[in-house]
């Protein structure tokens, strides 16, 4: 089956065994819509859920009972089918579908291929050309369309010269 990861684990949070997840969503509330979630291969189903002020999950798994069993978790990744996510609006993508996509300008050229998309106020999209690393912030007006069926992230070239960072 075809899996998203969705978060990863900061830490334990109390002693019931709660994790705190940093989600890799637009919405972190869109976590629970998956209800079983995998870690390292093993699935987990999803008992308590909420959104702290600081805007992490706070997700309760069943079978981490306690703070020691929710220790082992740091740094571990959660996954998601794919069939469980929420449905996208129009204009949204998955990360997963847009590595590996050609990034050019409207003109053609090539930039280098997505590698990498780090979730920040601002998406930063890591490109990889010749071997060296591309970063440039998604702020407005530089993605000018993405075309996951055609393989390509188009960007406006002068706009894109001015915040990529090699």
């Amino acid at each position: 089956m075809d899996r998203l990861i969705i978060g990863e684990v900061l830490k334990p949070q109390g002693i019931r065994g709660e994790l705190k997840i940093k989600t890799f969503t637009d919405f972190p509330e869109d976590v629970k819509a998956f209800g079983t979630v995998y870690i390292d291969e093993k699935p987990y189903k999803i008992l308590s859920f909420r959104v702290g002020p600081d805007g992490a999950a706070y997700v309760g798994l069943r079978g981490i009972a306690d703070r020691n069993a929710a220790e082992l978790y740091r740094g571990k990744k959660l996954e998601g089918d794919r069939d469980d996510a929420p449905e996208l609006e129009e204009g949204q993508y998955y990360i997963v579908d847009m590595i590996g996509l050609s990034c050019e300008t409207e003109e053609g050229v090539f930039l280098g291929t997505v590698k990498d998309i780090t979730n920040l106020s601002s998406d930063i999209y890591t490109l990889e050309k010749d071997g060296k690393n591309i970063l440039f912030p998604a702020v407005n007006g530089v993605v000018v369309r993405v075309d996951i069926a055609g393989g390509k992230l188009v960007v406006n070239k002068a706009k894109f010269d001015e915040i990529a960072v090699v």
